[in-house]
């Protein structure tokens, strides 16, 4: 039993609700704990008293994934990040999952988190951060705007970490779609070598079928527009039960993670499926890097709902 001065890992707790669905949203990080609807839930999240395991529901900026040896350069400035996946010498995503955000505006159906990320080594750039989670008759939305509070221009990329399950089904059952044409090439140590068109491979999801005994940890680009020009991605059971998870035109990169790194209840339990502005290793190749001026924010807008 906690003792007043105790909180839960991930601080205050946000919980949202509307026409069936519900969410909890957390302090720490900013991120989105449980998602559910009618009961079933189609987020595998974590408990309140529970660490955050796997990144799960984390907003990962100002990069997603991984940067090698956590070491790029702007102009002629060399920058080197802490290495905080260490048995990789990576740098992973972001610099904002593990800080306190501040409420800045709440309703029954609604949040809106706020966080200043200051300068620091490795990104000598201020950020100011901005979420409203929102649930509704659509499912969940989330909706994010990041401005650069610096004198200078800053690089920046941007994504989220959600586990998607349909409860009781295996991830090797579940039949997914993803609308990327090419994929990213992987190192042993999960780092991009190049990229490659799926057509024709074991790793063309363009169109639905099962996961099977597929690993996976993969960045998918080149990705099919919706007629939004958003695109999503979608997992369903045998029975016709299904969740998607959708973004908007400024996601352009989907990385799907079967969860064979986690270990106990959690190892292939779920599928993280994460919207990212860029791919792994941006900072160092440049691909899809957003730079953000002076007081220039950058917006986008995804979600998750019941159905394929």
């Amino acid at each position: 039993m906690r003792t007043p001065d105790q909180r839960p890992p991930s601080g205050t707790q946000w919980t949202i609700s509307a026409a069936g669905h519900e969410a909890v949203i957390v302090e720490v990080g900013g991120g989105l704990r449980t998602y559910s609807h009618d009961g079933v839930d189609y987020l595998d999240g974590y408990a309140e008293d529970e660490l955050c395991p796997g990144s799960a529901g984390q907003v990962l900026a100002p990069w997603p994934n991984r940067i090698r040896d956590g070491r790029y350069s702007t102009g002629e400035r060399t920058h080197q990040l802490p290495l905080t996946e260490p048995a990789r010498h990576v740098a992973i995503h972001g610099l904002v999952n593990w800080v306190s955000w501040e409420l800045i505006e709440e309703s029954a159906d609604a949040v809106t988190l706020g966080c200043w990320m200051p300068p620091q080594p490795g990104y000598p750039w201020a950020l100011q951060l901005r979420s409203r989670w929102s649930v509704g008759e659509g499912g969940l939305r989330a909706e994010h705007e990041v401005r650069n509070v610096s004198g200078e221009p800053a690089p920046f990329g941007f994504s989220v970490h959600p586990y998607l399950q349909l409860p009781g089904v295996p991830v090797d059952d579940l039949a997914m779609r993803v609308p990327g044409r090419s994929r990213m090439m992987l190192d042993n140590r999960l780092l991009p070598i190049g990229v490659t068109p799926v057509d024709g491979t074991e790793y063309d999801w363009t169109s639905p079928r099962p996961i099977g005994a597929a690993v996976l940890d993969l960045a998918f680009g080149d990705v099919v527009r919706e007629a939004d020009g958003g695109s999503s991605v979608s997992l369903a059971a045998p029975d016709g039960s299904g969740v998607t998870i959708w973004a908007d035109r400024e996601f352009g990169w989907w990385q799907v993670f079967t969860g064979d790194t986690l270990t106990g209840e959690r190892h292939r339990r779920s599928v993280a499926i994460e919207p990212m502005t860029c791919p792994p290793d941006a900072f160092r190749s440049n691909h899809d890097v957003i730079v953000l001026g002076p007081d220039e924010t950058w917006r986008g807008v995804w979600g998750i709902r019941p159905g394929a």
